[in-house]
């Protein structure tokens, strides 16, 4: 029997992306240590993580198709596999046994057994009939993007080319799927409500945005905030804001305006934007404390030196801190109480309390990018 010393609850660990080196870093957030390095998982440049509901494994989404299943109490790469050209994201089944991936190259979605990697299930994408085929002869695809995973054993995920949202059900012996047609132009990020129920895709092509309400879904894709986007004045946008980073907390979701300097403020019971606050620059991520007390924003560049800080209540700043030069993402500890984040071009992720707005602590990590803790496991459509 292995001795008590070397024993590790998964708790209180996460992973921080190290986007250049194709690395991750084990930690833990109890004592805002690093653990572990690991290295061998490719392209990171826009990896994402989800982790197996016991929290030993971790599953790390590269650019380069790669999936990667990484064992926490190890620290070592369990298994891995190329499974397409391109990637961008994947998720987690409610029961934890499938695992699943969105592809740019070739566009579809392949699902995984969670233990072995084995593929289970594979879904191509709508094919785009205007295009030229692809060299080997086979036909061009629509782009996946805005996979999540759903209750009911479901995966949601949307067609950038095609513009359509699907619903793969995979509770039964067979993959049941069912297509949402025509739900507006080029869909580039979603987002899934923290119970579950609503599927947002944001619109490249148009403004609004369209909704799926997964316990109504004979209703269809609806559109709600119409004037969502880049609007008439085609302002400059440096980077498209990332959905996921909606804060939703009782009554508003405070989403992040695109190409403007402005955070708005939606009644999620009407779906009606009700106000907007004026922020430092162009907002990216817009995120909630656990308690939904406050609301942390990062921007994108030339100003993502500055992370702002609002009261959920009133609206108003509490305060602006200046982490240093790129704030590429935030995690809160799973209770709130911190609040790590990756200072990319300082090498370095920065620890802050969240209720004095107080760095704690500094951690050295090879230009840092995303940072996971292992509560998302328990977390729907993360």
């Amino acid at each position: 029997m292995m001795p008590s010393k070397y024993l590790r609850a998964t708790g209180d660990l996460g992973v921080l992306i190290e986007r250049a080196t194709g690395q991750v870093k084990i930690v833990n957030h109890s004592n805002n240590t690093a653990l572990s390095e690991i290295d061998g998982l490719g392209d990171l440049s826009h990896a994402s993580i989800v982790f197996s509901r016991d929290e030993r494994y971790a599953y790390v989404f590269g650019r380069d198709g790669g999936l990667t299943k990484v064992d926490l109490l190890t620290d070592k790469i369990a298994k891995r596999v190329i499974q397409s050209g391109n990637s961008i994201g994947g998720a987690i089944s409610q029961d934890g046994k499938l695992v699943a991936v969105s592809n740019y190259t070739p566009g579809g979605v392949k699902i995984f057994n969670s233990e072995t990697l084995e593929l289970v299930a594979e879904i191509p994408a709508s094919v785009l009939t205007a295009k030229p085929k692809n060299k080997d002869g086979s036909p061009v695809r629509s782009k996946v993007v805005g996979l999540v995973d759903a209750p009911g054993h479901k995966f949601v995920f949307s067609l950038f080319d095609s513009h359509e949202i699907w619903v793969a059900d995979m509770s039964g012996p067979e993959l049941k799927l069912t297509k949402h047609e025509d739900i507006g132009l080029f869909p580039y990020d979603a987002l899934m409500s923290p119970d579950g129920r609503y599927y947002i895709a944001g619109l490249f092509g148009e403004d609004g945005m369209a909704m799926l309400d997964l316990w109504h879904p004979e209703k269809g894709v609806s559109r709600i905030l119409k004037d969502y986007g880049k609007g008439d004045k085609k302002l400059p946008v440096y980077k498209m804001p990332h959905l996921e980073g909606w804060a939703m907390t009782q009554d508003f979701a405070f989403v992040p305006a695109v190409g403007q300097h402005k955070v708005l403020v939606v009644d999620l019971k009407t779906w009606q934007q009700v106000a907007e606050i004026d922020v430092h620059g162009q907002p990216i991520f817009v995120m909630a404390q656990p308690d939904n007390r406050q609301i942390w924003v990062n921007f994108a560049y030339p100003l993502n030196d500055t992370i702002e800080v609002y009261n959920t209540e009133t609206f108003e700043q509490v305060k602006s801190l200046k982490p240093g030069p790129a704030v590429l993402h935030m995690e809160f500890t799973p209770r709130g109480e911190n609040v790590w984040m990756s200072v990319r071009d300082n090498n370095e992720v920065q620890i802050y309390d969240t209720q004095t707005q107080e760095l704690l602590s500094t951690m050295k990590a090879k230009s840092p990018s995303g940072i996971f803790f292992t509560s998302r496991a328990h977390q729907i459509g993360l």
